[in-house]
This record gives structure tokens, C-alpha cells and sequence, in this order.
């Protein structure tokens, strides 16, 4: 078996046996009752209303949108539920825009409606709807924004920053997977999208055809060329035994270990199309809240807040 082979199957398997664990129900937990959200911005592409958190709701201020994880509950948020935001963004020129929903959806516009997943035309949404939306009622400058997720949201901020590159200044992944169309990973993103109920071909096709390598955000790195660019996993090292503990091993190690190699891959990936990303992958760091929560406050001062003057 050849090396590139025997890693797309590990790859894989990494992958499947964590979303099999149920990770997603550590990554993000659905709260005892719903938050109200801050406004409800219907979507025509969607057909449906989308609730939105706003934070800070300042008139003229740049935007930071912040997407959330694979199984994002439609009544809330998990960076809301799950980190400080609110208290560390109080004192800050943004408005940071939550969007609730969009579980297994990858934030991107699908090919077909999904029987379980239903109308998913996130891209559209964040890209057209809700800047719209935001330049309406807050005065949102064009062209001042930036995006951030984690996990799926990683790998969806850096493809809708790569797609629409005149919109984001700045962009941050923390333990994204973008190389998405490669072997392994495209399996797993299949694994991840049919844990909350979707099927994958219905997403970008069957792949690899369709629309994988268009949303791939390692086949377009140049696109990001004069963007703030922030890139961060851990490489799954804990304290957590295997042994004594094998289900929250699952749940929260080799996920980072798959984000650590799809990370590395991508940094080298950005830096030979010219992008000078700052970059935080770590020996130590698991799948979880208290590791994104550090990175999005570094991300913060380093990336995101330099990109939006802010």
C-alpha cells in the first residue's frame, strides 16, 4: 500500500470513529432553553428567517461574523453557550454578528434541498443577505468585515473568505479542515454531514466532481493574497487517557489530530501562493471550547482586529 493511500484511509478512519463518538454533542451542547436571539433576519434564498445574535449593535462599526459548529442548534449558538464573548467583545469597535442554525450545512449554498437537512443556502445568506441587512439598520461599511469558525466553520470561514475575497479584510480558522476535497478529508466531511442527518452529494455532488475543488479553500490560497489570515489547531496532545476514558479520547483527540495535519498542510499551502498567515498549532490542544475560546482572543489582537481597524 502506498504511503499516500494508507494516510487517506487513516485519515478517514480518524475522522468517521470521532463522529461516531458523538463528538459533536461535546462540541456543541444544545442549551436547557433557548436564548432570544437579537433580531430575526428572514432569508430568500433559505425561504426562512434566521435568527442572529449582534453583539455590541454599534452604528458604523466593522463587522466580525462568527460561524459555529457541526451541529449548531437553531435556537442558539455555541459560541454564545460555550465561551466569553460577550464580556470580551464589550469594549470592542465590532459588531459580532451569530448566526443561529446551519448544523451539518458547511455554511455553503447546496446543489439540492436535502431531505433531512432541508434548504441550505448559507453562502448566499452570509454573503448577500446579512450584509445587506447590516449596512440597512447598523450602517455596516462595505468591505469592513472579517469571519472566524471553528471545526466545519473553520474550513466554511476560509472558503467564503476565499471565494469573496473583496468582502472579508481578515479571516481566522481554529481547527478547520481546508483541504476539503483531499482523500480522507472529503470522506470525513461525508461522515460528519450524515451524523446530523445529511447526505453529502447533495451538498457539492458526488465527489470528486461537483463543486468540491471550487470549495476547497487549499486549491484557491491565493485568493486570500493581501488578506489578514489566522490558522490554529492543536495536535490532540492531553492529559486524557485512552485507556480510562476512551469515549472522551474519541470525542475531543483525533478530530485535532486530523485538523493539526489538514492546518500544516494548508499553512504551506498559503504561504508558496504569497499569504503570510499568523499561525498557532500547538503540541497540546483538543477539540473543544476552552482551546477555541483562547485562539479567537489572540486571533483577536493579532489578525482580526488589525484587519478591521477595530
Amino acid at each position: 500500500m502506498s504511503i499516500r493511500s494508507l494516510r487517506t484511509r487513516l485519515l478517514a478512519g480518524v475522522l468517521a470513529t470521532a463522529s461516531i463518538a458523538g463528538f459533536a454533542t461535546v462540541v456543541t451542547a444544545a442549551p436547557a432553553q433557548a436564548r432570544p436571539a437579537s433580531n430575526a433576519v428572514y432569508s430568500a434564498a433559505m425561504q426562512r428567517t434566521i435568527p442572529v445574535q449582534i453583539l455590541n449593535r454599534k452604528q458604523g462599526a466593522p463587522t466580525l461574523y462568527l460561524l459555529d459548529g457541526l451541529r449548531a442548534p437553531n435556537n442558539d449558538n455555541g459560541w454564545l453557550i460555550n465561551t466569553d464573548i460577550v464580556r470580551f467583545f464589550a469594549n470592542k469597535n465590532v459588531n459580532v454578528v451569530l448566526p443561529f442554525g446551519g448544523a451539518g450545512s458547511f455554511y455553503t449554498d447546496w446543489e439540492r434541498r436535502d431531505p433531512g437537512l432541508g434548504l441550505n443556502k448559507w453562502e448566499t445568506f452570509l454573503t448577500r443577505e446579512l450584509p445587506a441587512y447590516m449596512a440597512k439598520n447598523f450602517g455596516s461599511p462595505a468591505g469592513r468585515n472579517a469571519i472566524a469558525g471553528l471545526s466545519m466553520s473553520g474550513t466554511s470561514a476560509l472558503n467564503l473568505a476565499t471565494r469573496h475575497p473583496s468582502m472579508y479584510r481578515g479571516v481566522a480558522s481554529y481547527s478547520g479542515y481546508p483541504v476539503a476535497s483531499e482523500p480522507g478529508f472529503a470522506q470525513g466531511i461525508g461522515v460528519a454531514v450524515g451524523q446530523v442527518g445529511g447526505d453529502v452529494n447533495n451538498m457539492w455532488g458526488v465527489w470528486p466532481g461537483g463543486e468540491w475543488l471550487a470549495n476547497d479553500p487549499a486549491l484557491n490560497a491565493g485568493k486570500l493574497r493581501g488578506k489578514r489570515v489566522y490558522i490554529s489547531s492543536g495536535s490532540g496532545g492531553s492529559n486524557i487517557n485512552p485507556v480510562s476514558d476512551p469515549v472522551k479520547f474519541a470525542q475531543l483527540v483525533p478530530l485535532e489530530v486530523a485538523a493539526s495535519i489538514a492546518s500544516v498542510q494548508y499553512v504551506d499551502t498559503l504561504r508558496r501562493n504569497g499569504v503570510n498567515p499568523v499561525v498557532k498549532i500547538t503540541a497540546e490542544g483538543v477539540h473543544f471550547w476552552d482551546y477555541w475560546q483562547a485562539r479567537l482572543h489572540e486571533s483577536w489582537f493579532s489578525t482580526l482586529g488589525p484587519a478591521l481597524g477595530a
